[in-house]
């Protein structure tokens, strides 16, 4: 052993004395046991620790830390032993580097030069990590000395290259680590950074010729030789040159990149047809060509458009397809991404002020760029959509005849495209395969192809501008094609209560149909905003329209695409209005559909779809074109008549939304005496029901509601639910979805002409504007009272005696639904297979369901009611005290859980309310409504607290996911509607706020409680676990509301309070730097508006870890003196930022981590001009040379 230290490295060894060499050798020893014994997988747990903890101290207290580093990490020893060799000597460097002998670091750095020249093995047969902890410790001494004391470093380097391929290769590391932890993660001190950097772009044209040099020989050596071998060794220098170019491209100044006629890239193309360095030159092409800058600097970059470079471009796109091996998946995927970038260049320099023109190799370019989106793989061409749809919308390019051409290519090419196909579980498409890889499930293949769906939308509607006619021709053809065709349910795999014959959601029928409604709807949307009339194919449309009406189909999927297809093609209707019977049977035949003649069944999801289908589509015509349809509003109302009194088994909500499509033709009345009568007749029984005797005595008292409804009773799964009970939950979830769709759709004329013509206008307010009146408010003020006793009841249902009065079939009635849980969460919905299942649902499940959306339906009428009926609304009597009498009761008893859907559904209907009320009603309605909501929201236990460590079972840990979530989206709302309550943003200066408050906000500052509640809220909330909520909390709200009492009479302890708020904010979000920012700024704001008066501020900072109490006083005595001097702005907030940086709180990955200090050098001369040579010698910059060759001291 003692030999072989003396051997190895011999400069250092022989300043050791013989007895300390054998010291250092038998540490070697127990080092090399400890580091085995952590590498062995059989090791036992405790044994490992101790030699970790073993290897640890020797690093941290050691002084033969370096003879043992370098001993360790001969290449005689093992790899992961040489490993540990290289981190002892980079911990060294690292952490002990400013205490070193400038003699120490001198041998350090020599043994480490010579490690590179001959410690290794050949490029073939050295690890990966020994080349990296090789490298890194070459940067570190780099990162501490260079320029000033080791100016030489870049010639040592390349004479290093001389060396061999593995010295080449480990310059190349070296370079790229360097340029990574200064520009990239930017991990030094500003100084030291600003000084590398320097250096480095002032030797960037030699660092620049240095690589493309070494690139370009060895790409020609592995071209020539034909030993395996040695080409292998040359193509690994070549591999590791183009990442390290691929480290300096992104930064360097745009003119090394494009000199020289763009040779790099002009190189970096020719490589696309190396399959062994392809990959890494297409990284490098990407790098380059996604540069911003000056568009005069990017001029060069349409070269790539010449004949060479496209080509090899054209031929590397073209050979895409094929089998799928990774790594040449992901080079397409890279070259995918070049041809994104380059035509991002190309529409930033056409027709911009630098004049460049659109190049000859365009439909070369297109073609290359259409090879992509007619891939088989579904992510290469989700990849191609932001470029197509920037070409198709760029001034010059889209008018373009290539492009105009590609456009049509392009919505053929969406035939294929828009259907669903590529499931990672199945092989019923090339796309399959590629999906394995890029997809883990297919719930994440649904959730991207959702929005790649709506992507492909956005283009084919953009490309529809260019080629409207051509857009139409394909979209009819299609139609006309899926309607010959015979349906295809495919080997289905659903679940075997599918109805014969059915398709499932993943058909062949079904996708197709999908993908060409898809193309309907985006094209005749564009083809009516850009053609004239005249210019409108409306024959072919009726045609079309016609072969539509006559499909039947019994398929309930393929039908709801039949729908949609009518409904998108129905703005031709309205050129041919005799279509509009027929289009209307269609939609009332498709609103009664069932599979079979078997109505009693459990209806499956896709029936119910269809019906739910029709009946959107029936209101959105109604709401679009109500003035066409009113010619048939007598058809259209004795048709809904008729089906109300037959046995169509209608459920509520389809009664409900054919009610709705009347309200809203009968609007186009514009006769408030008719249409007064109308809704009269239509909500009659509605009425008459709501407002009953039976139903008072049921709305007024929670045990009679309970009985109603059937909770306090025990069924069966078997025996099902008494129908008396089910039948009267329907009852009332009818009264307030008819309640809630007159109230939501009747109006008054937009035109004040017509509203006064028709009776609509009562008066005027004294500043002149009109008072309406709505022709359904005497219904809604009959219908008042037990709706608000509907809100009082439900609240009380969770009071002890209601819930004890819940049968054993109910008792969780009151619990969340797993959808809701899975909505707040942000959890897709698996929506795969489930649409052949009836819609079972247990006896709870449909208790549940009926709680919930009865007591959401309520706040939704109340909150629409404010804005349908406005000035009559706010007037109504005691409308504040009635409101908060209902919404504010028992609401101690409710659950966490259901007080923050309580609390949400509340804040909808307080911003409807907000939104729409007028200034003379703040004080008589908001006030008394906003001041019990702000002191609820206090009670709401905030994100994060209270949490005890504990073994939680997965369903708790969910559980405690989904409060908190639900508590940190119910803040945001509180915060949206303090937005609309508090302030108004003026233009002025970020450095002081100017956030004024609305008239909302001065009335609200009027009731101290109401003020304090919104001031406690909003400083509490800085340190609850949600950044997003912090941030707009310090930076828009908090010193808005302070600032209105700061000349106030404060108590000192609500003073100290507000600012330890602040503080805590910063302990506990301090390291995300926005957050940081705001906080810092109001902690600011606070401190110099109240410490002259408020003694008690000094005191809180004094109790900051590690405060600089001189600093603090400087700070003090600037802030009270006026005579001091006065320190500018940004100044002043660093001091500041100074003051306060023991209360930032550190992220968890860098509480436990040992800091790193790198010591400044002296700064480097500012040198005059340059007159000659651009490259300074080591003599010109005039510092101490300590690594510099001359200096032989070992």
């Amino acid at each position: 052993n003692e030999m072989e230290l003396l051997a190895f490295p011999l400069t250092v060894c022989q300043t050791l004395p013989e007895v300390m060499a054998d010291q250092v050798a038998a540490m070697c020893d127990q080092l090399i046991k400890a580091v085995n014994v952590m590498m062995d997988p059989e090791t036992d747990q405790i044994y490992r620790l101790e030699a970790l903890k073993f290897c640890e101290e020797f690093k941290e207290t050691s002084t033969f830390c370096v003879p043992c580093g370098l001993q360790l990490a001969d290449k005689a020893q093992t790899a992961v032993v040489r490993h540990f060799g290289l981190q002892i000597l980079e911990h060294v460097i690292k952490f002990r580097w400013n205490n070193m002998q400038q003699q120490e670091k001198v041998q350090l750095k020599e043994c480490a030069m010579q490690l590179l020249s001959t410690g290794t093995h050949t490029i073939l047969e050295e690890e990966s990590h020994i080349k990296d902890a090789l490298s890194r410790i070459t940067v570190e001494m780099i990162k501490r000395e260079w320029p000033q004391h080791w100016p030489d470093m870049l010639k040592e380097m390349e004479a290093l290259t001389s060396h061999g391929e593995a010295q080449t290769e480990l310059v190349m590391l070296i370079l790229l680590r360097l340029a990574e932890d200064v520009i990239t993660f930017q991990t030094l001190p500003t100084q030291r950074r600003r000084d590398i950097q320097q250096t480095l772009t002032q030797n960037m044209e030699n660092i620049f010729s240095f690589m493309i040099a070494i690139l370009h020989v060895n790409v020609e050596d592995y071209r020539k030789l034909v030993s395996e071998k040695a080409a292998r060794a040359h193509c690994r220098v070549a591999v590791a040159t183009l990442n390290t170019l691929a480290g300096y491209i992104d930064w360097v100044s745009l003119v090394h990149i494009t000199c020289g006629n763009c040779h790099l890239l002009e190189m970096l193309c020719l490589l696309l047809s190396e399959p062994e360095l392809q990959l890494e030159a297409a990284e490098c092409l990407l790098i380059a060509i996604s540069r911003k800058g000056k568009l005069e600097d990017r001029k060069p970059f349409m070269l790539l458009f010449d004949d060479v470079a496209i080509h090899y471009i054209l031929s590397a796109a073209q050979s895409a397809d094929g089998l799928v091996v990774e790594r040449r998946y992901i080079f397409l995927k890279r070259l995918c991404q070049v041809l994104c970038a380059l035509g991002g260049q190309l529409c930033s320099l056409v027709g911009s002020d630098v004049e460049v023109e659109v190049p000859a190799n365009l439909s070369k370019y297109m073609e290359a760029f259409l090879a992509f989106t007619t891939h088989s793989s579904q992510f290469l061409k989700s990849s191609t959509l932001a470029t197509w749809g920037a070409l198709f919308r760029h001034e010059t390019l889209s008018k373009d005849v290539v492009v105009v051409d590609k456009a049509i290519k392009y919505l053929r090419a969406c035939m294929t495209n828009l259907v669903k196909t590529g499931f990672p579980s199945r092989a019923d498409n090339p796309s399959c395969e590629y999906s394995r890889v890029d997809f883990d499930s297919d719930e994440d293949f649904n959730s991207f192809f959702h929005s790649f769906r709506a992507q492909q939308g956005e283009v084919v509607r953009i490309a529809c501008r260019i080629v409207p006619l051509e857009a139409f021709q394909i979209a009819a053809e299609w139609l006309q094609y899926q309607i010959a065709c015979p349906i295809d349910t495919g080997a289905t795999t659903s679940i075997p209560t599918t109805a014969e014959g059915l398709c499932s959601l993943l058909s062949p029928s079904v996708v197709q149909w999908d993908a060409m409604t898809v193309f309907m709807e985006c094209m005749v949307a564009q083809i009516f905003k850009n053609l004239e009339e005249e210019k409108l194919p409306v024959d072919q449309s009726m045609e079309l329209l016609q072969a539509v009406l006559n499909y039947d189909t019994n398929d309930p999927l393929i039908l709801s695409c039949v729908l949609t297809n009518v409904s998108a093609l129905f703005p031709f209707v309205t050129l041919r209005p005799h279509f509009l019977p027929p289009v209307l049977y269609k939609l009332f035949k498709a609103i009664t559909f069932e599979v079979g003649q078997e109505s009693k069944a459990p209806r499956t999801r896709a029936v119910k779809n269809v019906r739910r289908h029709a009946c959107s589509s029936i209101i959105k015509i109604c709401r679009d074109y109500p003035q066409f349809i009113l010619p048939c509003f007598d058809m259209f109302y004795n048709h809904v008549k008729k089906m109300f009194s037959g046995d169509a088994m209608l459920t509520n909500m389809e009664k409900c939304s054919l009610m709705e499509a009347l309200v809203l033709i009968s609007n186009q009345f514009k006769d408030f005496a008719k249409q007064k009568a109308f809704l009269d007749e239509l909500m009659a029984l509605v009425v008459a029901e709501w407002t009953s005797d039976e139903m008072r005595h049921v709305l007024w008292d929670p045990a009679m509601f309970l009985s109603f409804v059937g909770a306090d009773q025990v069924v069966t799964e078997q025996s099902k639910d008494t129908d008396t009970a089910a039948l009267n939950r329907g009852r009332l979830s009818f009264c307030l979805y008819a309640m809630l769709g007159v109230v939501k759709r009747a109006r008054w004329p937009v035109d004040l002409e017509e509203a006064k013509a028709g009776g609509f206008v009562m008066g005027y307010t004294p500043a002149g504007a009109p008072i309406y009146r709505n022709p359904c408010t005497a219904q809604f003020l009959v219908l008042l009272p037990n709706l608000l006793a509907l809100i009082r009841t439900h609240n009380s249902l969770y009071m002890p005696e209601n819930m004890a009065r819940l049968s054993v079939t109910f008792s969780r009635a009151h619990e969340v639904m797993d959808a809701e849980k899975n909505v707040v969460l942000g959890l897709s919905q698996h929506l795969l297979d489930i649409y052949d299942s009836p819609v079972y649902r247990t006896n709870l499940e449909r208790m549940q369901g009926f709680f919930t959306t009865l007591y959401d339906n309520c706040f939704h009428v109340l909150g629409n009611a404010g804005l349908s009926l406005q000035q009559e609304f706010y007037t109504i009597e005691r409308l504040a005290e009635e409101i908060s009498g209902s919404a504010f009761v028992s609401l101690d008893h409710v659950p966490d859980h259901r007080l923050r859907p309580m609390i949400h559904i509340l804040i909808c209907f307080s911003q409807q309310l907000v939104v729409s009320c007028p200034q003379e009603y703040y004080n008589s309605l908001l006030c008394p409504l906003l001041g019990p909501l702000f002191a609820y929201m206090l009670q709401v236990r905030s994100p994060g607290e209270d949490e005890e460590e504990a073994v939680c079972q997965e369903s708790q840990v969910t559980q405690e996911m989904f409060e908190e979530q639900l508590v940190r989206l119910l803040t945001r709302e509180v915060l949206d509607l303090l937005d609309i309550d508090s302030y108004e943003v003026q233009t002025a200066s970020p450095a002081q706020p100017t956030e004024e408050l609305t008239e909302l906000g001065k009335c609200l500052m009027k009731h101290e409680n109401i003020y304090m509640t919104l001031l406690t809220l909003s400083f509490t909330s800085l340190s609850w676990k949600d950044t997003t909520n912090c941030h707009r909390t310090a930076s828009m709200v908090c010193w808005t509301l302070l600032r209105q009492v700061v000349g106030g009479n404060l108590l000192p302890e609500a003073v100290t309070w507000f600012y330890t708020s602040v503080l805590r904010g910063l302990q506990v979000h301090g390291q995300h730097e926005v957050c940081n920012s705001a906080l810092s700024q109001l902690a600011m704001l606070i401190y110099e508006n109240l410490r002259p008066r408020y003694v008690e501020l000094k005191a809180v900072m004094t109790q900051i870890p590690n405060i600089s109490v001189e600093a603090l006083d400087q700070y003090d005595h600037r802030l009270m003196d006026p005579n001091a001097p006065k320190v500018g702005d940004k100044k002043r907030k660093d001091q500041f930022k100074k003051l306060i940086a023991g209360t930032v709180g550190k992220a968890l990955c860098q509480q436990f981590r040992k800091e790193v200090h790198i010591r400044n050098l002296p700064s480097l001369f500012k040198k005059p001009k340059p007159d000659k040579d651009l490259l300074p010698n080591s003599e010109a910059l005039g510092l101490a040379a300590l690594f510099s060759p001359e200096d032989n001291t070992l």
